[in-house]
């Protein structure tokens, strides 16, 4: 063989062909604007929830009952219709704000599911505070809602229809937050008032609640569904 064809490249053979430096930047800049879209998106996020933590914790922390119209206890989980350990607390709470003379009327908020038998919170609220003396004239049981959502509407509703101008709101210190957005989105002058705290509360179950109440509130604001979320009115 000649050194000629020995020297001669191999046929077929192609050297790749390298991308013009245009792309590459295209490319490059591309993934920039992504990284940096995604940091951005990521610091709005850590500062949406940290105001979020700030506000629900203040919330938490401050009781504002005050003379009002009404008390209103929002509903948490019965059982067998006896108020679970969360509802009770709340009820006792209203009972004291009763007694106070804070309010002449007190409404138990929240129904029940096909597996209550007939029981709802609201009514096992009003049994609760007719056991404890408020009489029962002074007394509204709403049956029908299960969520917190649906009590603050049906909340509202009794309001129109009895001419309350403002209302001393019960629940937990975590849930109030919400509880005191939704209010006044209906047109509610609320104060709020939390219920004592139930023994200790680790750090888990209480991450737990702020979690709960962030991701609640926060697709509440972008006007998503969530009674998926909650199934029930909030225990």
């Amino acid at each position: 063989m000649s050194s000629t064809s020995a020297s001669s490249p191999k046929r077929g053979f192609r050297l790749p062909k390298r991308r013009p430096r245009s792309a590459k930047r295209r490319e490059t800049t591309a993934r920039l604007l992504l990284r940096r879209s995604l940091g951005v998106v990521l610091l709005g996020a850590l500062g949406w929830f940290g105001w979020l933590t700030v506000e629900i914790n203040a919330v938490a922390g401050k009781d504002e009952a005050r003379p009002a119209d009404a008390i209103a206890v929002f509903g948490a989980a019965e059982y067998g219709g006896r108020p679970s350990p969360v509802l009770h607390a709340r009820l006792d709470h209203a009972v004291e704000l009763y007694r106070e003379q804070i309010a002449p009327l007190v409404i138990t908020l929240g129904g029940g599911s096909n597996l209550d038998k007939g029981k709802t919170e609201g009514g096992v609220g009003r049994d609760y505070l007719l056991a404890n003396g408020v009489p029962y004239e002074r007394i509204v049981a709403e049956t029908q809602s299960v969520d917190t959502e649906q009590q603050v509407r049906r909340l509202a509703e009794i309001s129109r229809e009895r001419h309350l101008n403002s209302i001393v709101v019960v629940s937990d210190g975590t849930h109030l937050f919400r509880v005191r957005a939704l209010c006044q989105d209906a047109g509610l002058i609320v104060y709020t008032s939390p219920r004592g705290t139930l023994g200790h509360i680790d750090d888990y179950d209480l991450a737990l609640r702020y979690f709960h109440e962030m991701l609640s509130y926060t697709l509440l604001r972008l006007h998503v569904n969530i009674g998926w979320l909650h199934g029930r009115a909030d225990a």
